[in-house]
């Protein structure tokens, strides 16, 4: 088996509202929940390919406060059909654009870049399959 990237867990402050912005803005799927001790974890993901992103609200963060994100995640990309549709929808729903969607021209692809509600950088990028200058 060849080696992969299976998962990469975030700390959420608010669980419900971090699965509505992964799966209702973005369109990830919830593909199942775990509660163990002291943490409440959602695991969401795309229908085909690509690695899951793991939610994890702690007891100890109970009560809203921001995430101390440090300096090790500079963001996480979304691959999504539409990136101009996706990006109005996060910014419809209130959420921080960082960057309006737009044509890269070193790679056929159209990105763009939103907070989450913890404030990650989340990068949406849309494949557009058209060779760079064309």
């Amino acid at each position: 088996m060849a080696t992969t990237v299976g998962q990469y867990c975030i700390k959420v402050s608010d669980l419900e509202k971090s699965v509505d912005f992964y799966v209702n803005l973005l369109g990830l799927k919830e593909q199942g929940r775990t509660e163990i001790p002291n943490v409440q974890e959602v695991h969401v993901a795309a229908d085909v390919g690509g690695g899951r992103l793991q939610l994890a609200k702690f007891a100890e963060t109970m009560s809203p406060q921001p995430i101390d994100h440090g300096n090790a995640l500079w963001k996480t990309y979304v691959n999504v059909d539409d990136c101009k549709a996706t990006w109005q929808k996060v910014v419809d729903a209130g959420y921080q654009s960082v960057m309006d969607p737009e044509r890269l021209e070193r790679w056929p692809v159209i990105v763009a870049f939103v907070m989450d509600p913890d404030g990650y950088l989340v990068e949406l990028v849309q494949h557009d399959g058209t060779p760079p200058g064309s």
